[in-house]
């Protein structure tokens, strides 16, 4: 048996001890700050290690500060390390109450499309039952820790890796994500037919005569800035439209969407890379989210109040992002988990993520069982037209 410590570094991080089966994780430290896990956190966010870019500290960070404290939300960070103190994975999570019991799950609740543990890589390729296993052990070792790990929106492959989380107890997710796969040495007719581009071009047109229209990437200050102004004061037009709940007014996200559209990252980018169409008048349409080097994963999108709406500035804007990253060798696009038709348009795969409850202490046990059949329960009706139907009249017909 090998002993397996928590150990403690000043306020940040608990200790304790349990016996586990052997295995490379030989220590499990639990940070409820931040700014303490920053170093190995970084460290494991390198291209070179294993991880999506919802995980990076900046963004993660950001929102830790606006939305988590604003909702109560304690860091609980989990290194797991082998017996030289070299840090193998880092899970970063919050820990709140829910069921009556303390849950740890994903920082970034909704926000996040996909969610994962940062690895170093070679552990990532052989990770096996063990190391989970020690994981958990580690984890239950902590009578005043987490009672459940809530782990949603996994995908069961990153780039060119299996997950190894996927060998924990899982279930699929309530929702797939549509993704589109890209060969950058095919032609732009692979990724958008030559018919769809045709019907895009003839409604480009009207708005090509626009004073000023351009697409891109928006990279100063100042045109984030303007480009997001624009989108927090259409996006709640849009969603009233739609009778859907407006997720940006709640408390923090704002800040948390601003900082990070303007936080740098040190390989260059920004923690959430805008495009857009616009002219000299106005912010014609925008797609926001995150970008890896291998994929670019959207967040938010939002498009005008004006005229120009009636061109599908959406779809052209769409067109325009898939033909910026196929240019630069990405192989991977996604559009946001969920089965909206402009998704259907591009992303023509759907892939699989997984949800995760893993009871660490005794009262877990029913709150993970009872986790796990609402989000089944909650699949169900995605997967169900008539069920899904009848919620979509029930919410339209609930008082806001």
């Amino acid at each position: 048996m090998t002993t397996m410590a928590v150990r403690s570094e000043g306020r940040s991080a608990d200790r304790a001890a349990s016996s586990v089966q052997p295995g490379r994780i030989a220590r499990v430290e639990i940070f409820h700050d931040m700014a303490a896990a920053e170093t190995v956190w970084r460290t494991l966010e390198q291209p070179e290690q294993f991880s999506t870019p919802y995980q990076r500290f900046d963004f993660l960070n950001a929102w830790q500060r606006h939305v988590g404290a604003a909702e109560g939300l304690e860091p609980f960070i989990v290194v797991a390390s082998d017996a030289e103190q070299r840090p193998l994975l880092l899970l970063p999570l919050g820990l709140r109450q829910r069921f009556g019991v303390r849950v740890a799950s994903f920082l970034g609740d909704k926000h996040p499309t996909f969610n994962m543990p940062l690895w170093r890589r070679d552990v990532a390729q052989t990770a096996d039952a063990s190391d989970l296993a020690a994981l958990i052990a580690g984890l239950r070792a902590r009578p005043d820790g987490a009672d459940v790990l809530a782990l949603c929106q996994q995908p069961l492959r990153w780039r060119d890796l299996a997950n190894p989380m996927a060998q924990l107890p899982h279930q699929p997710s309530v929702n797939d994500c549509p993704v589109l796969v890209v060969d950058p040495a095919a032609p732009p007719t692979d990724r958008v037919s030559t018919s769809f581009r045709r019907r895009l071009r003839a409604k480009e047109k009207k708005l090509q005569a626009l004073p000023g229209y351009r697409y891109g990437r928006v990279e100063s200050d100042a045109d984030i800035a303007r480009v997001l102004d624009a989108f927090f004061r259409i996006k709640p037009v849009r969603m009233a439209a739609q009778k859907l709940p407006n997720v940006f007014a709640d408390p923090g996200v704002e800040s948390f969407v601003r900082e990070a559209c303007l936080t740098e990252l040190a390989g260059g980018g920004r923690a959430i890379d805008i495009h857009a169409l616009q002219s000299d008048d106005e912010m014609i349409a925008m797609f926001a989210g995150v970008a890896d080097g291998h994929r670019y994963s959207m967040m938010f999108n939002t498009y005008t109040l004006s005229e120009a709406s009636r061109s599908s500035p959406g779809l052209i804007l769409m067109r325009s992002i898939i033909d910026y990253y196929a240019e630069r060798g990405y192989r991977r696009l996604d559009l946001g988990i969920g089965s909206d038709e402009y998704k259907k348009m591009f992303c023509k795969d759907l892939e699989p993520i997984f949800d995760s409850f893993v009871a660490l202490s005794p009262r877990g046990r029913i709150a993970a069982t009872a986790m796990a059949s609402l989000g089944r329960a909650k699949r169900l009706v995605k997967q169900t037209p008539a069920l899904m139907q009848f919620a979509q009249r029930l919410r339209g017909a609930l008082p806001r």
